[in-house]
């Protein structure tokens, strides 16, 4: 019986040229080699100001120190994310506070957002679930009503669109992750994103311990010469895990719409079908598909189902909010609940092909 996982990593044909000849050169740490990958990103996806980190939730660290955040302050995020989000959050000596989300979605409901924001509320940290854009627009209006950042835990959301601006361009900050099973691989890694020039170039001192590489001076002595004025961290890619990306890359565009194509597929044929709910897609922003969530009736009898087929299924990411490590405070949210008793997600990757995708419609309306 063929096995069909629910991701499966993407590694292009030409990778190993691209990253045998950083080898070849020795020169593995952070180089041209970053530079290019960066650019491409902008001239790909439209991504503005990359700034290619060693993973996404540095990312998430750097974009909360820019924005100013620290002991005492409070950053509101959604629960339906993995950890990494509000771990993020506790980095910086913060806190998070915890909103609902939308049922039809499981990305988090501006409408739940405003009751909760006090005077320590200091950022919006918004998740992009499965690659679907939140309400940005109804966002970025809290947050310049308040005062506040708004930070994209864009994660999952790698080529996605809301009202024809690419994801990372559109908020102060936005976070992409490069970790193996994402869209675009880089084995592990990410970027930041800044939509401000000035917090982009502290960024670039930020992740690499406070030191302004391109304008240190040469020594004699054999090293640069810098003054360190602000803390800094290691938390820049390397060379050849930037190859592996560039390399990925390529064929990003092609691969994303091939996602997206399969996605209606399942859309279509799964519309009707009793048991399920699909999530809801509005026209004025593009999915990114890393993932293809549903709701399903009697959950684990459909998972068994699935199972038994050689499918794999899974949540992906519970609620996070549960965890110990956030204390015993306890929000009311109910559609989060609703959420978390129903959604489950089946595969969606670069390894599908048409008859493996009919496979598993055909597996669905079967029943469970």
């Amino acid at each position: 019986m063929q096995q069909i996982p629910l991701f499966k990593s993407y590694v292009h044909h030409t990778a190993a040229q691209y990253v045998n000849q950083v080898l070849v050169t020795t020169l593995l740490s952070e180089g041209e080699g970053v530079k290019t990958f960066e650019s491409k990103l902008t001239e790909t996806l439209g991504l503005v100001n990359p700034i290619a980190v060693n993973s996404g939730t540095s990312a998430l660290h750097l974009a909360l120190l820019l924005a100013g955040i620290g002991p005492g302050d409070e950053v509101i995020c959604p629960a339906q994310t993995f950890v990494a989000t509000a771990l993020a959050i506790l980095y910086t000596g913060a806190t998070p506070i915890f909103v609902d989300i939308k049922y039809d979605t499981g990305n988090i409901d501006p409408k739940d957002i405003e009751h909760r924001i006090t005077e320590k509320t200091r950022a919006l940290m918004v998740v992009h679930w499965g690659g679907y854009p939140c309400d940005m627009t109804e966002i970025q209006a809290i947050a310049s009503k308040y005062g506040l950042a708004v930070i994209e835990d864009a994660a999952h959301a790698l080529g996605a669109t809301y009202q024809n601006q690419p994801i990372g361009s559109i908020a102060d900050f936005t976070c992409f992750s490069f970790q193996a099973t994402k869209h675009l691989t880089t084995g592990d890694g990410g970027a930041l994103c800044c939509k401000d020039d000035a917090n982009y170039h502290r960024a670039l001192k930020a992740r690499w311990l406070g030191i302004d590489r391109a304008n240190t001076t040469p020594s004699i002595l054999g090293e640069r010469q810098f003054d360190i004025s602000t803390l800094g961290y290691k938390y820049h890619l390397n060379d050849y895990a930037a190859a592996l990306g560039l390399a990925n890359l390529e064929t990003f565009p092609q691969r994303l719409a091939k996602r997206q194509s399969y996605a209606k597929r399942y859309i279509e044929a799964l519309k009707t079908t009793p048991g399920i709910t699909l999530f809801n897609i509005k026209t004025d922003r593009q999915h990114a598909y890393w993932c293809f969530g549903l709701h399903v009736e009697k959950r684990e009898n459909f998972i068994r189902a699935l199972h038994s087929k050689g499918i794999h299924t899974s949540v992906v990411h519970q609620r996070i909010d549960r965890n110990s490590i956030f204390g015993d405070i306890r929000e009311d949210l109910p559609e989060q609940s609703r959420f978390s008793a129903t959604q489950i997600n089946i595969p969606l990757h670069d390894g599908l092909d048409d008859d493996t995708v009919d496979y598993i419609i055909q597996t669905v309306l079967a029943g469970w």
